[in-house]
């Protein structure tokens, strides 16, 4: 876990920490994120009662009592986020996502441990900002990148563009992949993702044949039988997220695309974006097939038939590419 300096937090907001890890599980980001602005939150109330720190940042929270948060009101809460504007330059998103912080806090606080009685978060009216479009490969750069990549020395950088590509796999879910996971009867494997809920990943012709080519030459190699994991680096040891992310850079480069603000997290959105824009795949098999659900979402569609999941990894178009034959690894 980051440093949170509990020893400088309230006793209360190092118990929302633990509740966010362990009862949420949360990622680490979000955690983060919901940290900082929780605390500037309560650094900003505690300077109307302290005149100790010039600067908000350097007021000390450690003695605050649950006392003080029973007397906020909505209009402490206006107040901050204007705060956060006007004195702190803040973003329309970064102004809506202190809010959701809050939010969560003040349930948490409310609903949870009962150590409020009223949540002064509940009437607040913030408009939503507009979501960027996330950035992705269209079809024909998608094409390009894996024929680049074709020809390239290394059937393990083929193999993990084509399953960033034709299953919307996160970089961690990639790099955590042991052989184990994969069953090659029914052409699936089994991934670990967010807060540590596994799922299955359906895999298409493209992913097959590039998973057997790379570990064609994988196990060529006795000094990697031993490892566990899929993809290895050139050590022989499990491939780290920062060398997938180069391999990735360079792939772009190579192909041309380089610019574009693509990341392998982009190529979860290219993949995603592909299936539902070329195949039959609707919202709700995408959420399923991605990972990507509140427990509310998730009640919707784990009932959808695994055969709808699999269909829309088969409709990917790029699901028809085979990998280069080669014996370069």
């Amino acid at each position: 876990m980051a440093n949170y300096n509990n020893e400088d937090n309230p006793e209360f907001l190092n118990n929302y920490i633990v509740h966010m890890k362990v009862v949420r599980l949360l990622a680490e980001r979000t955690i983060s994120e919901y940290y900082f602005d929780i605390r500037l939150f309560l650094k900003y109330i505690h300077s109307k009662t302290s005149d100790t720190a010039d600067d908000i940042s350097d007021i000390s929270i450690k003695d605050m009592q649950i006392s003080e948060l029973q007397k906020i009101k909505v209009s402490d809460i206006y107040d901050f986020i204007f705060y956060t504007s006007d004195e702190r330059r803040n973003s329309e998103r970064a102004r809506y996502r202190k809010i959701s912080s809050l939010r969560s806090f003040f349930k948490y606080m409310t609903k949870d441990v009962h150590l409020l009685s009223s949540d002064p978060t509940k009437d607040i009216d913030i408009r939503v900002p507009k979501k960027n479009m996330p950035k992705y490969l269209s079809l024909s750069e998608s094409r390009k990148l894996l024929e680049t990549a074709g020809t390239a020395e290394s059937r393990r950088d083929y193999c993990i563009l084509t399953i960033f590509l034709n299953c919307g796999i996160r970089l961690s879910e990639l790099v955590g992949i042991d052989i184990s996971d994969i069953d090659f009867t029914e052409n699936r494997m089994t991934v670990l993702g967010k807060g540590n809920k596994k799922r299955v990943i359906y895999l298409n012709k493209a992913c097959i044949d590039a998973i057997n080519s790379y570990i064609e030459v994988r196990n060529s190699d006795k000094n990697a039988s031993e490892e566990t994991a899929l993809f290895l680096s050139n050590q022989k040891k499990r491939i780290s997220k920062r060398r997938v992310q180069q391999i990735v850079e360079n792939s772009l480069k190579i192909a041309g695309l380089n610019g574009k603000g693509i990341t392998t997290h982009k190529l979860r959105h290219t993949a995603a974006t592909l299936m539902y824009q070329y195949g039959d795949a609707d919202v709700l098999t995408l959420k399923k097939l991605l990972g990507h659900a509140s427990t509310a979402t998730t009640e919707i569609y784990t009932h959808l038939n695994d055969e709808n999941v699999r269909d829309a990894v088969e409709s990917n178009p790029l699901s028809t590419m085979t990998s280069p034959k080669k014996d370069e690894k």
